[in-house]
């Protein structure tokens, strides 16, 4: 009898198990992953026409803010960079209109206005200060030499642009003598051609020779003659070399002081008389 139940229970130990498979995911044995089968619930449509609504709601109150409130309108036009042109001459020439919606200023038509009205302007841009604030960052020109002409003087900068013309010549700003009618090379070099030179020259002077510049003289391309303080006078030539025409001056105006004419042209060749 105990070898029956012993060998009946060897075969329930080897006999294949049978019935229904296990739940999916239960762990048992054959179970893979636990598959649920959950998905995220559908938004109502009484939680989407909410949403909607509270985002319309947001882009309402933010456009009455930009545009219907007083909290962020032009109350007033700030300026920085003028060294002639004073606040109100920039602000008259922006024309940023005050109490305005300040998101609503277009900044660029301002730079724009400045810029067409005031050549005298060399740059200029506009950008809003929240809340209440247009700023005018604007840069001018910087003369670097006088064209007298009835007895008022066009200032010219570095690039050779006549910008404006005023009553009383600024302090340390040479003059230009330009007189090429006589000049062999005017067909190539122009009037406008040789302004533009002598603008070269003037520009890169060191500060000390051009504090002393009364006069830059034109005749032509290759005859470019500073007039300094105390009858002093330098043949500079044309606008070629310029650096090394400047090294070699500074040298010359330091070890004979007491020199009337210098001759750069020729910079590795420089010449001094009347010491």
């Amino acid at each position: 009898m105990a070898g029956q139940k012993t060998a009946r229970r060897g075969e329930e130990h080897t006999r294949p198990l049978s019935g229904p498979p296990s739940p999916a995911g239960d762990g048992g044995e054959g179970g893979g992953p636990r598959r649920t089968g959950w998905r995220p619930p559908r938004p109502s449509p009484g939680g989407i026409i909410i949403s909607v609504l509270s985002a319309a709601l947001l882009a309402a109150a933010a456009f009455w803010l930009l545009y219907g409130s007083s909290w962020v309108r032009v109350e007033q036009v700030t300026t920085a960079g003028g060294r002639v042109l004073t606040p109100d001459e920039l602000r008259r020439a922006a024309s940023v209109p005050l109490n305005a919606p300040l998101v609503s200023v277009d900044t660029d038509a301002v730079a724009a206005r400045l810029e067409e009205r005031l050549p005298r302007l060399e740059s200029a841009e506009a950008e809003r200060e929240w809340p209440h604030t247009i700023r005018l960052n604007v840069t001018e020109r910087k003369p670097e030499l006088l064209l007298e002409k009835g007895g008022k003087f066009i200032e010219v900068d570095g690039k050779g642009v006549r910008y404006a013309t005023v009553d009383r010549a600024p302090e340390g700003v040479p003059l230009l003598d330009l007189d090429v009618s006589d000049s062999p090379s005017l067909s190539r070099f122009p009037a406008g051609r040789l302004r533009r030179e002598a603008v070269r020259v003037a520009a890169g002077l060191p500060a000390a020779v051009h504090r002393d510049t009364r006069v830059v003289r034109v005749r032509s391309y290759d005859s470019v003659t500073l007039e300094l303080t105390g009858g002093r006078t330098v043949v500079w030539g044309s606008s070629e070399r310029a650096d090394e025409k400047a090294r070699t001056l500074l040298a010359l105006l330091k070890t004979a002081r007491n020199a009337e004419h210098f001759d750069v042209s020729i910079p590795s060749a420089p010449a001094v008389s009347g010491s």
